[in-house]
């Protein structure tokens, strides 16, 4: 994907060495090298089971690693399967508290800016437990909308639930935040044609 990075070096952001993880003391993978940098946009593949959602769950620092080492130097922004939404808040106050929880600089113009990209803003003082499952996800996904440049974006199937054309509004939002110089690991099972310049990763037995 197209990427405003120094013509010297790329700034790293994350980075894992001879990394593992386990689960029920049988390893799901070992001796894992990773690194994002500035603008990289990398696609997770491999089959159910294999440890996907365990390896971004550990890069975001939700569970320890089993093994090697783990560097942060860049905010992380984690976004899971559960929308995370709290179905009697609106949709700008969901927001508004998303914002405040993640420690985002956010005024009233950027939080309605966020719904607007997602096609949202008409919804936005609809609760969410009245939101349909396409609707709940974009905004799930609007807190990425507010700016945080040079973060990293840890992505476990956001694009699940989304119709065609919320896949080309996330699509066009991870391409703008590698320009910006953030870096993105998604999972998907879906084929992304829009997303295009995305570096795959295959986690069952490969090495990155």
């Amino acid at each position: 994907m197209p990427a405003c990075v120094s013509a010297l070096s790329p700034a790293l952001l994350l980075e894992a060495t001879a990394l593992r993880c386990e689960r029920g003391n049988v390893a799901l993978f070992a001796d894992l090298d990773l690194a994002l940098q500035a603008g990289d946009c990398v696609w997770l593949r491999g089959a159910n089971g294999c440890g996907k959602t365990t390896l971004l769950r550990t890069l975001a620092g939700l569970r320890p690693a089993d093994g090697g080492q783990l560097q942060r130097r860049a905010a992380l922004r984690y976004l899971g399967h559960s929308n995370g939404l709290k179905d009697e808040l609106s949709l700008l106050e969901g927001l508004r508290f998303t914002a405040h929880w993640q420690g985002l600089a956010a005024d009233e113009a950027a939080l309605l800016e966020a719904l607007r990209f997602f096609e949202l803003l008409p919804l936005r003082r609809r609760p969410a437990r009245s939101l349909s499952q396409g609707q709940r996800r974009r905004a799930a996904l609007a807190p990425l909308a507010l700016a945080q440049p040079g973060s990293c974006w840890l992505l476990d199937e956001p694009f699940d639930a989304l119709d065609d054309q919320g896949v080309t509004l996330l699509c066009q939002l991870i391409q703008r935040h590698g320009a910006a110089g953030g870096a993105t690991l998604f999972t998907s099972h879906q084929a992304l044609a829009p997303l295009a310049g995305v570096r795959q990763l295959q986690l069952d037995g490969a090495r990155p």
